[in-house]
C-alpha cells in the first residue's frame, strides 16, 4: 500500500479538517489499544479479547503469515488470541513483553481508512530455564471502517523487518 498526500488539503472546509483531525486520534488510540491487548494480559489471564473486541470489527481477520506461515493469512482475529496464548501457543514460553506502536499513516475516504504503523515489539523469554529475549519490528497494515461504535480494523497485515533472539545476560 502507498500513502499519498494527506485526507485534508488546504481546499477542505474547518469542519472536515476538524473531522480528519479526530478521526486520525481516534485511530492512533485504536492502534494503542491494540498494543495494550497484549501487555496487560501478561499473567495467565487470557482476557486479550477485553481489549481487541474494541479495535477490531467482529468480522475482522489478520494475516500474521509473516510470522507463523500459511495458517496464519486471514485468519479470524479472535483465533490469533488462541494461537498466541493457548497452551502450546507462540507466546506460551514467553515471560514478559512490550509492544511499542508508532504513529501511523492514515489515509480517510468517507467511513474507511487505510493504516500504516510502526512496530516493535520485545518479548523475554525463559521458561525453559534458558534465558533470552526476542525483537521484532516492523508494520502493521491495516484497513478499517467506521461503524457507530467508533473506528474499528476490518483487516490487518502483519509486516516483519526483522526479528532476533539474543540471550539474557
Amino acid at each position: 500500500m502507498t500513502h499519498s498526500a494527506p485526507s485534508v488539503s488546504v481546499g477542505h472546509t474547518p469542519d472536515q479538517r476538524l473531522q480528519y483531525l479526530a478521526d486520525r486520534i481516534e485511530i492512533q488510540d485504536l492502534m494503542v489499544r491494540y498494543a495494550l491487548g497484549q501487555d496487560l494480559h501478561e499473567d495467565g489471564d487470557n482476557d486479550v479479547l477485553d481489549q481487541w473486541d474494541t479495535v477490531f470489527a467482529p468480522e475482522a481477520t489478520v494475516d500474521y503469515s509473516a510470522a507463523g506461515g500459511a495458517a496464519l493469512k486471514d485468519i479470524p482475529y479472535r483465533t490469533l488470541v488462541d494461537v498466541m496464548r493457548g497452551t502450546d501457543g507462540s507466546m506460551s514460553g514467553l515471560l514478559k513483553w512490550q509492544h511499542f506502536q508508532g504513529f501511523s499513516t492514515v489515509d480517510i475516504d468517507g467511513d474507511t481508512a487505510h493504516a500504516r504503523t510502526q512496530h516493535l515489539h520485545t518479548h523475554q523469554g525463559g521458561a525453559d530455564g534458558q534465558g533470552w529475549n526476542l525483537i521484532q519490528t516492523g508494520f502493521f497494515v491495516d484497513r478499517l471502517v467506521r461503524r457507530p461504535e467508533g473506528w474499528r480494523i476490518a483487516h490487518r497485515t502483519l509486516e516483519i523487518i526483522w526479528m532476533d533472539t539474543f540471550p539474557t545476560t
